[in-house]
């Protein structure tokens, strides 16, 4: 089945104390799928299992983040995360403390008809 991107939404999530990674992706991902709404996939009659999500997460540390956290926001099965090194770490020397920066991406991948 060929499929096309319908939607690419960004996203920014952040953690201010704890460096913890996986909250910032969440976070960056809920800011991305929040810019749309899939209203028009009824409209359209599709079938969920057929849609595609592509989430693409940038943190500094890429194995610190947890992908079930990231897979239980996401409602669609049919989810493919991949997180890579990006994002940023803002470093306060003095405090001993970091913020954490994550960049996401999510595209909705739908099905050419008569293709």
């Amino acid at each position: 089945m060929a499929i096309a991107r319908a939607i690419l939404e960004m996203g920014m999530g952040n953690d201010l104390h704890g460096k913890d990674y996986t909250k910032a992706a969440v976070r960056a991902v809920k800011d991305a799928m929040h810019h749309s709404s899939l209203h028009f996939l009824k409209s359209f009659d599709l079938d969920r299992n057929s849609i595609i999500i592509h989430v693409k997460i940038g943190v500094q540390d890429p194995k610190s983040v947890n992908m079930d956290e990231i897979k239980k926001i996401i409602p669609f099965e049919n989810a493919q995360i991949q997180v890579e090194e990006g994002g940023l770490d803002v470093v306060d020397e003095e405090m001993d403390d970091a913020l954490v920066i994550a960049s996401a991406a999510v595209e909705v991948m739908l099905p050419i008809l008569n293709a």
